[in-house]
């Protein structure tokens, strides 16, 4: 087996986290001895052990506690070398006697960024960076951009029909996907800090904005709740938002200023990733004023000729070309996702 492969079950152990450990990043870790899996972890929120520590005790706690000397860490972010919540993770590694250690990217923090090598270089131990940099970095992305840029990482969500509607005719259901569509929703609800919404989808839909299949709800809370109205006198108190058991989690905005609110959101809820789900007026101003990172719709073969649009703005000032797409079916509903490549330059 070869670093990349093992790296490969690293980032594995990362997936676990997205969604669950902000304002910390999502990391796996494994450890390999003599060419067998002995250990693997995975930071489970903010304040838990990092990944490396996890591994670690994992593998402690199946081949006994000399099993990570000589061993190698195999790690998708460099280990940290600062004492924060938790201890530093290159304190661990040497303490476990591990005699290698390979990881995926280096900290984009620049007070911390490379410093992970000389701390473990001194203690014997040899480095190797840059495996699977890149699939490791598209997990990272949120955490990346919050530290560089102080913006969330954004997802538009949308379901429309294919003449790009949100609505059915009156009279009609109000569900445009069907089932498996809708419980892929809520999967991408779970992996999610916030989802921000509008005082018009409020007012119109009563929406929950919930995660409500239990096993995407589970080792996580409701993500934030972040309705952005200049009139919240307007907004129905009996809406699912206000009187639900997760009204705590609500939260109100002005849309006045939509780059400074999701910087405060990052600032006092420590939100790495939020998705949209709204109107078209919402969502345009969110993609005029360039703060949407990735796209992903699910199209219903359905035509409507409603009167609700999917984007209703002022319109874009050039067209948005999406990069890493994808395309997934669900039942009769397609999945299409995208990122938006910008350079990450505004601080």
């Amino acid at each position: 087996m070869n670093d990349a492969h093992w790296m490969g079950l690293a980032l594995d152990e990362a997936r676990k986290g997205i969604g669950r450990t902000a304002p910390n990043p999502p990391v796996g870790a494994v450890l390999v001895k003599e060419g067998k899996l002995i250990g693997r972890g995975w930071h489970q929120r903010a304040g838990m052990p990092h990944a490396e520590r996890e591994a670690i005790a994992d593998a402690v706690r199946n081949h006994g506690p000399d099993a990570t000397r000589g061993a190698t860490a195999y790690v998708t972010l460099e280990p940290c070398s600062t004492q924060g919540r938790t201890p530093a993770c290159t304190g661990g590694l040497i303490e476990a006697g591990v005699a290698r250690v390979v990881y995926a990217c280096t900290d984009p923090n620049p007070a911390h960024g490379g410093r992970a090598d000389a701390v473990l270089a001194a203690a014997g131990i040899d480095v190797l960076a840059g495996v699977c940099e890149d699939e490791a970095r598209r997990i990272l992305r949120p955490f990346e951009k919050v530290i560089k840029t102080g913006l969330p990482w954004v997802i538009w969500k949308s379901a429309m029909s294919l003449d790009g509607r949100l609505t059915r005719p009156p009279g009609e259901g109000q569900w445009l996907t069907g089932e498996a569509a809708r419980h892929d929703v809520q999967k991408l609800r779970s992996q999610v800090d916030a989802i921000l919404t509008s005082g018009e989808t409020v007012r119109r839909d009563h929406p929950a904005l919930t995660i409500r299949v239990p096993e995407f709800l589970e080792g996580r809370t409701q993500p934030w709740r972040v309705v952005f109205t200049e009139k919240p006198a307007s907004l129905p108190q009996d809406a699912p938002l206000f009187t639900d058991a997760w009204r705590e989690r609500t939260l109100l905005r002005s849309g006045d200023d939509l780059e400074s609110a999701l910087r405060e959101l990052v600032r006092e809820q420590g939100i790495l990733c939020a998705m949209v789900e709204a109107g078209g007026n919402f969502s345009a101003a969110l993609f005029e004023a360039g703060l949407i990172d990735e796209v992903v719709v699910y199209t219903a073969p359905i035509l409507c000729g409603g009167p609700v649009p999917a984007l209703a703005g002022k319109g874009l000032l050039h067209s948005l070309q999406l990069h890493e797409t994808s395309f997934e079916r669900f039942g009769d509903d397609v999945r299409m996702g995208g990122v938006i490549e910008r350079q990450m330059g505004r601080g």
